[in-house]
């Protein structure tokens, strides 16, 4: 069975369920006390929960227990931080990161950077809950390969307690998927020196001259890659290939317009993040720079903002340090996030 097969699978299982349906969104619930677990950096709004999953300290540990727990996976050799580490801003550092039984995929693993504030995931945008994209690595046969409902009984004896405390109920899907989703929506980024910079703290002109480059002025990177998240949430062939290997949104929307787009990633933390792009084919930032300053492969489908441009030694360093600044130290060496 394909990705898609898998996905379509995960999403019927869920609403047979009753555990991952999409919910009416509200803020987080009032009385809760979050400070210790989520730091919403200034001028953000705080991150919004489904009525049936609003935050509390339970359902946030018992979800990073789940997140660290390789009894996920089929075999008991992967868990979610496998692919998702924190000290990679919950990325991975292979091209392509191993499932369980040795299987390999054949996308590289994102970054986990401020997933609260995502409308929809995977790299298609397929699924509109973190609570339903739970599902997908879980069963994907070339990830975790398990199945929910099996791996629910095989550990409800452990997780009993704390099932009970944070959703007064057994351990079952509805626990599983909600508990992750709500340690990662508690995953937020920004304390940057982009960040502090924007709140009136000073940084090098490098930074300075190079942000005037990423943007509208310059080369207009931020056309997708648009602060304060740096991305749009959209989709574009960014001419990785003339001729698509991975056929990306289209498999989802059937659309041949969509050959070969994929999700806008995010630049935070892009410092710790290598390597790049949905195959992770790019090993290093100057990689990344060489394939943007030539105009991308031609891709009959490639977005049109990708044009050749030419940088002096100088302005590629400027803009190199701007995408340093991205990088939040703290986000990454927070202990909270560490087992």
């Amino acid at each position: 069975m394909n990705r898609l097969g898998i996905l379509s699978c995960c999403l019927s299982a869920a609403l047979a369920l009753g555990g991952c349906r999409p919910n009416p969104q509200k803020p987080i619930p009032n009385g809760q006390n979050t400070d210790d677990f989520i730091q919403i950096p200034e001028g953000w709004a705080n991150p919004e929960f489904p009525e049936d999953n609003g935050f509390t300290d339970v359902r946030w540990a018992l979800g990073k227990d789940l997140f660290f727990d390789v009894r996920l996976s089929v075999d008991g050799s992967v868990s979610c931080a496998t692919c998702h580490l924190p000290a990679k801003a919950f990325s991975a550092p292979e091209s392509v990161t191993p499932g369980a039984l040795g299987m390999l995929g054949t996308r590289n693993a994102s970054t986990l950077t401020n997933v609260a504030y995502q409308p929809h995931f995977m790299s298609e945008g397929g699924v509109p809950t973190l609570e339903m994209q739970v599902l997908v690595p879980l069963q994907e046969p070339s990830e975790m390969g398990h199945n929910i409902v099996t791996a629910c009984d095989e550990l409800a004896l452990d997780y009993a307690v704390q099932a009970q405390a944070a959703y007064g109920r057994d351990f079952d899907p509805f626990v599983m998927t909600r508990a992750l989703a709500t340690f990662q929506r508690s995953l937020i980024s920004g304390d940057s020196p982009w960040d502090r910079w924007q709140r009136g703290a000073s940084i090098s002109e490098s930074v300075q001259q190079g942000a005037q480059l990423f943007g509208a002025d310059g080369l207009g990177c931020d056309r997708c890659h648009t602060p304060p998240f740096f991305t749009n949430y959209g989709f574009a062939n960014n001419g990785l290939d003339a001729v698509s290997t991975d056929p990306g949104r289209w498999v989802l929307t059937g659309d041949p317009s969509d050959s070969g787009s994929f999700k806008v990633p995010t630049l935070r933390n892009i410092g710790f993040t290598a390597p790049y792009m949905h195959d992770g084919r790019f090993q290093n930032l100057d990689e990344v720079l060489e394939h943007y300053a030539a105009g991308g492969a031609g891709h009959a489908q490639q977005d049109s903002a990708l044009v050749p441009f030419t940088l002096s030694l100088e302005e590629k360093n400027d803009l190199m340090s701007f995408l340093q600044a991205l990088n939040d130290t703290g986000f990454v060496n927070d202990v909270l996030w560490y087992p």
